[in-house]
């Protein structure tokens, strides 16, 4: 007996595009900030100092831990005005200040 030959289904070549879902408020968007900013130059956040509402977006600032030091006091941190879209994609970032954890500001 001869067998019968089906076709195989094909397998689809379209790819799955995942998209984010829009940054609901400044909490959302400064965990979106602080996870890019890790990312991209591998210091872990320390906090955030500020979150504003612009017209495309948000406004971030990030605390990073640069340096670490024995003592604590003296480690240098410094703070990173991190731009995020309204998907909480980075737009940019740029460091604002460097600073030692001891010391006030001024």
């Amino acid at each position: 007996m001869a067998e019968e030959r089906r076709p195989r289904p094909r397998k689809s070549s379209t790819t799955t595009v995942r998209r984010t879902s829009p940054v609901r408020g400044a909490e959302h968007a400064a965990r979106a900030a602080c996870r890019a900013l890790e990312g991209l130059i591998g210091h872990p956040t320390e906090g955030v100092s500020a979150v504003g509402r612009e017209d495309d977006g948000w406004c971030v600032v990030v605390d990073v831990l640069e340096l670490p030091r024995i003592p604590d006091t003296t480690s240098l941190l410094a703070s990173y005005e991190v731009r995020i879209d309204q998907d909480g994609e980075l737009m940019g970032y740029r460091r604002v200040r460097r600073y030692r954890r001891g010391s006030a500001d001024e």
